[in-house]
């Protein structure tokens, strides 16, 4: 389910952003995009978050800038030894092959990502970490409202798809019916073109193989598992909570009797209902792909 939320804070001398946004998925999936010089927050607001959703690609955004942070800016040692070697072993290969490389400048290194971190070494940032820890929870609250928002609206049409595929189901039960006149008919004259055409022919045998065929082609079975299914989908939305999984399930299932549905249909006008159905449960299983 796709939702999004931002907020901003500010503790002297920093300032910060949050975004926190979701798209689709079947599973969860967080990424968090904090700073890592902030010890133990990514932990934290991940562990937070997981409580909270329980499904989709969710994205945790967290900008944070200090005022003084030119004054204070600290060198970090190991990603400046990094880049010293990576650049030894990028110019050592250009002399080799007989390319010349404009000289390096010490700024060039100064602008890589992580090279300078903000604030002295021993600086504590309990307190800063720990105001921005409390920011999570309003945060969260606000996306979680707007995924009920579109949440309330997803039910609304699922509830609706489902009216469609009951209304469906009944049409075709009805044609079931009127079928059946037909095909015992049918069933009688192809038991009496054997008999006349066929020497030895067993009548017995023979009325046991049509009555097999008769029985392939019953659509009772799909009928009531199509019923029960709108009704064990209604109860999970009557439930309300995370009921995205067990939903999608659901579509798998209503999907394979709408198959076999069509393919013992032996009619244009129930495969035509058949077809109607299978296009409504497409479309509840797309808008299912969106609950959580």
């Amino acid at each position: 389910m796709t939702g999004f939320a931002s907020a901003k804070g500010e503790r002297a001398p920093f300032s910060w952003g949050w975004e926190l946004r979701s798209v689709n998925g079947k599973g969860l999936d967080l990424r968090l995009r904090v700073p890592d010089w902030l010890e133990g927050l990514e932990a934290a607001l991940r562990a937070d978050l997981a409580k909270a959703v329980t499904r989709g690609n969710v994205t945790l955004s967290l900008r944070l800038t200090r005022a003084d942070s030119a004054a204070n800016a600290v060198l970090n040692p190991g990603i400046l030894i990094a880049a010293l070697e990576a650049l030894a072993r990028i110019e050592a290969e250009a002399q080799e092959r007989g390319v010349d490389l404009a000289p390096s400048r010490a700024s060039d290194l100064l602008g890589l990502r992580g090279m300078m971190e903000p604030g002295a070494e021993n600086e504590d940032y309990g307190a800063l970490v720990a105001q921005i820890k409390s920011e999570l929870a309003p945060l969260i609250a606000a996306f979680l409202d707007m995924r009920r928002t579109e949440g309330r609206a997803l039910e609304a049409l699922l509830r609706d798809q489902l009216a469609q595929v009951e209304t469906l189901v009944a049409a075709a039960a009805d044609l079931a019916e009127a079928r059946k006149a037909a095909m015992a008919e049918t069933l009688r004259a192809n038991l009496a073109r054997v008999l006349d055409n066929v020497d030895g022919a067993d009548p017995d045998r023979v009325a046991q193989e049509l009555a097999l065929i008769a029985v392939k082609a019953d659509v009772t079975e799909e009928l009531d598992r199509l019923r029960a299914h709108v009704g064990a989908a209604r109860e999970l939305l009557d439930a309300g909570g995370a009921v995205g999984r067990k939903l999608d399930f659901l579509m798998q299932e209503f999907n394979r009797e709408a198959n076999t549905l069509c393919s013992k249909s032996q009619n244009s006008d129930l495969t035509r209902v058949g077809l109607d159905l299978k296009a409504v449960i497409d479309q509840m299983r797309e808008q299912v792909q969106n609950v959580e």
